[in-house]
């Protein structure tokens, strides 16, 4: 197809997408509006973070916008955790994000010992995070695959908000991999399907939404991965939580080590 001359195809003053919008008697497109709408979420999201953007923010504010974090409810449990496990709290494993502050706060609990595995980078992290780092408290490292750890290497591993971004493939060998690890239980928190949902700095920071899974769906799920149960452990938690008025707002599972 042969192009038409160009003298044919300039348009008059006041034509054309300028025209569209400021000609009084015109009516914008709907694709039109779409774009404007798009522009101005665009220029309100960069209003919002001007000059910092989220690597400016600290990664305790971070993970402490989220109105449900269950890493926030496991340090809120810590004391009812150590009534109900006793000894077994002396050498503790966290998994989870913002791993530093949960072990910050249990390296001051009396004959506590505790380490933990921060799934995300801690770029942002803030100055006690990095001294934990370099210190080999807390060290980075992808769940999705084995940790470097023998068996029965912590008395009691805790992992907290990092299941609900993992699909079922990966679960299938996470979950089991930190029962490994464990020689008197495991203990997870996991967020509840009435929980809201991702936020989009979350959503930048995990990669994918969470998936908030009911009761139900990890009981089945315990069952498939050969993972028992310790109902013991689970009823001395419901005793003692009642006992100091904690009702915990994120679903809570004792689960028996592989021994």
């Amino acid at each position: 197809m042969s192009r038409r001359p160009s003298t044919s195809s300039r348009r008059p003053p006041g034509s054309g997408l300028t025209a569209a919008i400021f000609h009084p008697k015109s009516r914008p497109s709907p694709l039109l509006s779409v774009v404007l709408g798009a522009l101005g979420v665009i220029l309100v999201v960069g209003y919002l973070f001007r000059g910092s953007g989220l690597s400016g923010i600290s990664r305790e504010a971070i993970v402490g916008a989220y109105g449900d974090s269950c890493t926030l409810e496991l340090q809120k449990a810590i004391p009812v955790l150590k009534k109900t496990y006793g000894d077994s709290m002396l050498k503790v494993l966290h998994v989870g994000p913002d791993s530093c502050s949960v072990i910050s706060k249990l390296l001051k609990e009396k004959d506590t010992e505790a380490w933990g595995i921060e799934p995300y980078d801690v770029e942002d992290a803030g100055g006690m995070c990095k001294t934990l780092v370099n210190r080999g408290f807390v060290r980075v490292a992808d769940i999705k695959f084995p940790l470097i750890y023998r068996e029965n290497s912590f008395s009691l591993v805790i992992v907290s908000d990092a299941l609900d971004y993992l699909s079922p493939k990966y679960l299938n060998k996470t979950l089991p991999d930190l029962a490994r690890l464990s020689s008197d239980g495991l203990v997870i928190f996991t967020g509840s399907p009435g929980q809201s949902k991702a936020k989009v700095a979350e959503l930048s920071k995990f990669g994918r939404p969470a998936k908030m899974r009911s009761s139900t769906w990890w009981a089945r799920f315990f069952v498939q991965t050969s993972l028992l149960e310790n109902e013991t452990a689970a009823k001395k938690f419901e005793v003692e939580a009642t006992k100091d008025s904690y009702t915990p707002r994120c679903q809570v599972f004792h689960l028996k080590s592989f021994n």
